[in-house]
């Protein structure tokens, strides 16, 4: 069966981002399997910014472990299983609740590499409709200082949507 036919991404990264939003949400409504909504949105994102987002995940919130992430859906080189609240990026993410830019992760204390060919990282969390945490969103990049602010607010919108939308 062919893939269907993809509109090309707007230059502008914010459009790109909003665009992207519907297209995920187009993709995922309707389906009530967590992980099919988390692989297809790596995949949209991974796809959409291939020349950033080196490697694009999430890692879940693991309900048999306390306050620990295990690997998820994701594209790119092999990740970490998991990693503990508090520990590397995801980690301080996932205790802190909120998302977290890092532009050079070989300066940030504690910070996991699970491929040295990251520079860069942005992480944010995904919180289910009783705003517990779910997962964290995690996109790495090969570039230093690849994320801003345009791509917190994209990629919050997005994670928005992974859990709340029908």
């Amino acid at each position: 069966m062919a893939e269907p036919a993809r509109a090309a991404l707007p230059a502008d990264k914010a459009e790109r981002y909003a665009t992207l939003r519907a297209e995920i949400a187009a993709v995922i409504a309707g389906e009530p399997n967590i992980t099919a909504r988390y692989a297809t949105a790596s995949s949209l994102l991974a796809q959409a910014f291939p020349d950033r987002f080196f490697w694009t995940g999430f890692y879940v919130v693991d309900p048999q472990k306390d306050r620990e992430l295990v690997v998820g859906p994701y594209q790119g080189t092999l990740g970490c299983l998991r990693i503990p609240f508090g520990e590397g990026v995801c980690g301080a993410a996932a205790a802190q609740r909120e998302t977290i830019i890092v532009p050079d992760v070989h300066a940030f204390p504690g910070h996991i590499a699970c491929d040295s060919r990251s520079n860069s990282e942005i992480v944010v969390p995904v919180f289910d409709k009783a705003g517990a945490l779910a997962a964290v969103l995690d996109v790495d990049s090969t570039q230093f200082n690849a994320f801003d602010g345009l791509d917190q607010a994209g990629l919050e919108a997005i994670c928005a949507d992974l859990l709340t939308l029908p």
